[in-house]
C-alpha cells in the first residue's frame, strides 16, 4: 500500500502544476462555465481514475523507464509514433509552462521580478532530475498532503464568507474568459491535456514496482485525489468570482484574503506544485530522448532546461490559454487509444477464461 501511495501522490504532483494548483487552470476550464463546471469536475475525476489505472498498470507490466514502450503498446506501430512525438513535444512544453508560472508567483506574492522566479525554478529543476527516478517519485509525492490541507481550508473560507447570490456569481463566472465552448469539452479537454503530458511520467511510475496490482491502486488513488482537488478549487473560486477577475493566480489571492501567513504558505505549496510538475516533465521528457542510463544524460538534461526556462518569458497565462487547449485536442487520440487497448485486454481476458471442452 506503501508504494501505491507514493505513486498516486506522485501521480497528483505530477499533474498539479502552476495551472491547476494556482487555478488559473481550473478557471478556464471548470468555473467559467458557472455550476456546470462541477458536472465537468465530476466527469474529469472518472477519466482521471481509469486512465491513470491503466497507464501505471502497463508501465508495471512492461516495466519501462520512458513512456515510448507503453505508447506503442496502446497505439500500435503507426499511429504509436505520431502519439509519441506528439506526447514527446508537450512533455517539454509544460515544463516551459512551469517556468513561467514560478515567475507569475514571484511577481504577485513577493514583489520580486518575474525572472527571479523563472531562474529559481529552471535550476532546481535541473539539478533534481540528474538524480535517479526513485528519488525524483519520493521528492514530487512530498508536497500533494501539504497541498491538499491547504485547499480545503481556502474552499472552508470561501464558502463561510461567501456574499453574493448563486444566481450572480453564475452570471459573472460565465464572464470570464474559457478555453472551451462548454463544460463537458472543458472537463474532457482538461483530461486530455493532462493525459497527454502525464502518460510518460505516469508509465515511469508504474515501470518503478513489479507489482502491476499495487501500480493499477495508485494509478486510481492519483485520479480521485486530482479530481478532489478540482471541485475544492473550483468551488472555492466560484463563490468568491466577484473578486477573482483578472488575477493570474486565483487560489494564491483567496489565501491571502483569508490571513498573509496563508498567503504564504500556499506560494510555498504552488511552487512546490510547479517544481513536482516541472521536474517531472523534464525528467520524462529527457528520458525519451536520451536513456537515463547514457553517460551524457545529465548534459542533456541542462540543454533542455535552459531551452524551457529560455521558453518561458511568453508568459503563463498566455501559455495556459494556448498551449493546452491544443495540448487537448491531440491527447484525444491517446485517451481513445487507452480505452480501446482496454477493451480488447478485457476481450482476450474472457477468452483466456473460456474453459476448453476435449473430447
Amino acid at each position: 500500500m506503501k508504494k501505491s501511495l507514493q505513486i498516486a501522490g506522485a501521480y497528483v504532483g505530477v499533474i498539479v502544476g502552476a495551472g491547476f494548483a494556482s487555478g488559473q487552470e481550473i478557471l478556464q476550464f471548470f468555473t467559467s462555465f458557472g455550476l456546470m463546471g462541477i458536472v465537468g469536475g465530476v466527469i474529469a475525476t472518472f477519466f482521471f481514475a481509469f486512465l491513470g489505472m491503466q497507464l501505471t498498470q502497463l508501465g508495471s507490466k512492461l516495466q519501462t523507464d520512458s513512456h515510448k514502450d507503453v505508447i506503442y503498446h496502446i497505439c500500435g506501430r503507426y499511429l504509436g509514433v505520431v502519439v509519441d512525438i506528439v506526447v514527446t513535444f508537450f512533455l517539454f512544453g509544460v515544463a516551459v509552462v512551469m517556468m513561467a508560472g514560478s515567475g507569475s508567483i514571484f511577481e504577485q506574492q513577493f514583489g520580486l521580478p518575474a525572472i527571479a522566479g523563472n531562474v529559481v525554478m529552471a535550476v532546481l529543476t535541473i539539478l533534481t532530475v540528474c538524480l535517479n527516478v526513485q528519488k525524483v517519485l519520493t521528492i514530487i509525492s512530498w508536497i500533494t498532503p501539504y497541498l491538499m490541507v491547504l485547499v480545503i481550508i481556502i474552499t472552508g473560507y470561501s464558502l463561510f464568507t461567501m456574499d453574493q447570490s448563486f444566481s450572480a456569481l453564475e452570471a459573472i463566472a460565465k464572464q470570464q474568459p474559457a478555453a472551451t465552448s462548454n463544460w463537458l469539452l472543458g472537463g474532457l479537454l482538461y483530461v486530455s491535456y493532462n493525459i497527454a503530458a502525464g502518460a510518460a511520467m505516469l508509465a515511469v511510475m508504474g515501470g518503478s514496482t513489479k507489482n502491476a496490482k499495487e501500480a493499477r491502486r495508485g494509478g486510481i488513488l492519483g485520479g480521485l485525489g486530482l479530481g478532489l482537488l478540482i471541485l475544492l478549487i473550483n468551488i472555492g473560486m466560484f463563490v468568491k468570482m466577484d473578486s477573482l477577475q483578472g488575477v493570474d493566480m486565483p487560489t494564491l489571492l483567496l489565501a491571502n484574503h483569508l490571513h498573509p501567513v496563508l498567503g504564504a504558505l500556499m506560494s510555498i505549496a504552488l511552487l512546490g506544485m510547479i517544481y513536482n510538475t516541472a521536474v517531472g516533465m523534464l525528467y520524462a521528457f529527457s528520458a525519451r530522448i536520451m536513456k537515463p542510463s547514457n553517460p551524457k544524460f545529465k548534459l542533456s538534461v541542462v540543454v533542455f532546461g535552459v531551452l524551457a526556462f529560455a521558453a518561458s518569458f511568453i508568459g503563463f497565462i498566455k501559455l495556459v490559454g494556448t498551449v493546452y487547449p491544443v495540448m487537448g485536442y491531440l491527447g484525444f487520440t491517446l485517451i481513445a487509444a487507452i480505452i480501446v487497448s482496454w477493451f480488447r485486454s478485457r476481450k482476450e481476458n474472457d477468452v483466456d477464461q473460456k474453459p476448453t471442452i476435449v473430447g
